[in-house]
């Protein structure tokens, strides 16, 4: 959910909707500032430990109790790979190694994400057990059938672990 900026962070004067570069976009019209509304980015890890993949149940909303792979925002100037890591630690305790890139894809708007990054990851050390927003973990094996999952992201990124 996207909430809108309504007074201008330059001066502090109520913005209005204008006609600027392309489309209409909050402009204040005391100083001439224009609000962009930037994407939020999301980091995904596919955490591949034994042959299984680690998912994460949700605590909070949105999908609050639905099975999710770890996953969170990018942080403003943040690396994604340092993010995803950063994630994995806050969300199940192990350190992980981002082992390569299996997607980039578009937000559907449920989580929030504008641009949904997805990693595969190994451990390298850490013990798994739930923290922060997650409050169970599983680690699936390829022939398990799917928990209720939360997420569009997580779905693709597991029929493409099971598929390989």
């Amino acid at each position: 959910m996207r909430y809108p900026a309504n007074y201008c962070q330059v001066c502090g004067h109520p913005l209005e909707d204008r006609f600027a570069h392309g489309k209409m976009r909050r402009v204040c019209p005391s100083c001439g500032f224009i609000h962009f509304e930037d994407p939020k980015v999301a980091v995904v890890a596919l955490i591949e430990h034994e042959g299984r993949v680690l998912l994460v149940r949700r605590r909070f909303d949105p999908e609050k109790g639905k099975w999710a792979l770890p996953a969170g925002f990018v942080d403003d100037g943040e690396d994604p790979t340092l993010a995803v890591v950063r994630e994995v630690r806050e969300e199940t305790g192990l350190e992980v190694a981002v082992t390569g890139l299996l997607d980039v894809s578009a937000g559907t708007g449920r989580s929030g994400a504008s641009i949904i990054i997805t990693y595969t990851a190994t451990v390298t050390g850490g013990s798994a057990r739930p923290q922060d927003d997650a409050d169970d973990i599983l680690w699936l094996d390829p022939t398990d059938p799917l928990p209720d999952l939360a997420f569009d992201s997580t779905r693709q990124a597991l029929r493409r672990w099971q598929v390989r």
